[in-house]
């Protein structure tokens, strides 16, 4: 499919670079919406995942997956339930293990590629509606894009994908995101996935050893000592290799559209396939110069978000 060149997406001229772009709406965005019905269902593993369902009684259904350490009340995904919501569609925004509030109950957690957890949400929801739409945010867009291109039996009944801002190279995205100048993004990060293994250490003290966090400075080290060991990986290089959605792509045969902004801080420049453009059926990449990450506010004081309007008009048009 063709690079999609001409995005239409302008920023407001006061966020003048990608960080502010990432950090206003993460601080200052709030969106006001209906609550949620909200459901708890078992994994095959034996553990749990909370659900969050907007439901009105229609026929199409989109499942939004969230980023590093997010949850599905963060106002990106408020705002994306939102728009989809008043364009005709349910929505079901998913939290990963250990990401609604409550420690799960086994000694994994959740990770960019663990599409066996998305698959369990699937499963659940497809029973109720004629089709299924899957957007994801970040690690969320990695999780989704793996999802859809992978090997395997998938429902009949998911017909298009949207991935915003996502890390297609894992691994160096993630030492993208360790540069000193996103040192308070990473910083941020580690404090609560440190703060996690502490607690998780607590409830399973001979499969999870706290003491590693001594070694760990950056993302990678926290993958290399804990989420790829974890997960059955040797390592971190081992872990972004089998699960980096970069290496997915040309399975997808669904309609997907990829928007990455190539101001993004957090994405390393691998995460712009451009050569990849012409080779994939499916796939529709689109890479405005700005937007930041989980950014593309468009208008100053308002919540207009470019991305919003973006899935829900590729979801919604015949290519």
């Amino acid at each position: 499919m063709p690079l999609l060149q001409d995005s239409s997406f302008k920023r407001p001229k006061w966020l003048f670079n990608g960080h502010l772009e990432t950090i206003y709406p993460a601080l200052a965005r709030r969106v006001n919406f209906q609550s949620p019905r909200n459901e708890r269902i078992t994994t095959p593993d034996g553990d749990f995942l909370d659900l969050d369902w907007y439901c009105n009684g229609n026929h199409r259904l989109t499942i939004i997956s969230h980023g590093l350490e997010g949850s599905s009340s963060r106002p990106y995904m408020l705002g994306m339930t939102k728009k989809f919501v008043q364009n005709g569609f349910d929505v079901l925004a998913w939290n990963y293990r250990g990401c609604s509030g409550e420690l799960n109950d086994k000694p994994i957690f959740y990770h960019s590629g663990a599409t066996y957890d998305l698959e369990t949400v699937v499963d659940h929801a497809e029973k109720k509606y004629d089709e299924i739409f899957l957007v994801g945010f970040s690690l969320g867009g990695n999780l989704t894009l793996k999802y859809l291109g992978e090997k395997r039996s998938r429902s009949p009944k998911i017909k298009k994908g949207v991935a915003v801002s996502v890390p297609l190279d894992l691994g160096k995205s993630c030492d993208k995101i360790s540069t000193r100048e996103n040192f308070l993004y990473s910083k941020r990060f580690l404090k609560s996935l440190k703060e996690k293994v502490i607690r998780k250490s607590e409830k399973f003290p001979q499969q999870i050893d706290f003491r590693a966090l001594n070694h760990v400075k950056t993302l990678r080290d926290f993958d290399n000592f804990f989420t790829g060991p974890l997960h059955g990986f040797k390592d971190a290089e081992e872990y972004y290799q089998v699960n980096s959605s970069l290496f997915f792509l040309e399975g997808i045969q669904v309609p997907t559209l990829v928007l990455n902004a190539l101001n993004d801080p957090f994405l390393s420049q691998s995460c712009f396939p451009k050569d990849l453009a012409e080779k994939l059926d499916q796939v529709y990449f689109e890479f405005p110069s700005h937007g930041g990450h989980v950014g593309f506010s468009s208008a100053l004081f308002e919540n207009t978000y470019y991305s919003e309007g973006r899935a829900v008009e590729f979801i919604t048009h015949d290519l």
